[in-house]
């Protein structure tokens, strides 16, 4: 499967750089718990996404963008999520097949997760608390810089090719 290597293995030492938004450990959609510290140092897209949703077509779109800028140092990070009108009801198993068949995705997924409300998923209590903003639909969008430090956030609607989304990463990833 194209997803199984897209979860790199965190490098020894990395931990204590580990910036406080991304210390944490989590769940991936098939290979088991990794840390997010791995993507320290990276500008990361972080998407609630879901199966059977309008906004579902935005997976094209974010491995095109994962593409086009990894090598330059861009993630797309995807949190599958039932919370919004059911949209994701599948297994691990049924929402890898239906990414990687549909979508070709090679960016990393993490298993299903909820995103809406405070003391569920750690890490999007803090994404949420550190743009003012939670998901309010599938396919919301978070972009946080190298640093872990200033985190953006896009809503559902604006899709992966958008003029203002892009220009925010180019200009995140010619950061040091």
């Amino acid at each position: 499967m194209a997803l199984a290597g897209a979860m790199l293995a965190a490098p020894l030492g990395a931990e204590a750089a580990c910036p406080a938004l991304l210390d944490a450990r989590m769940e991936t959609l098939m290979h088991g718990e990794t840390s997010l510290c791995q993507f320290s140092g990276k500008v990361l897209l972080v998407v609630n996404t879901a199966s059977r949703c309008g906004y579902t077509p935005q997976y094209q779109g974010l491995e095109k963008l994962y593409r086009r800028y990894k090598e330059r140092g861009l993630v797309v990070l995807g949190f599958p999520s039932n919370d919004f009108g059911g949209q994701e009801p599948g297994s691990a198993k049924e929402i890898a097949q239906f990414c990687e068949i549909n979508y070709g995705v090679s960016f990393p997924m993490f298993a299903k997760t909820s995103v809406t409300s405070a003391g569920g998923n750690p890490f999007y209590d803090r994404l949420a608390q550190a743009a003012a903003s939670r998901p309010r639909w599938n396919f919301h969008k978070y972009l946080v810089d190298r640093r872990g430090e200033k985190v953006l956030a896009f809503p559902s609607s604006v899709e992966p090719n958008d003029r203002k989304l892009v220009a925010e990463i180019e200009r995140l990833l010619a950061q040091p």
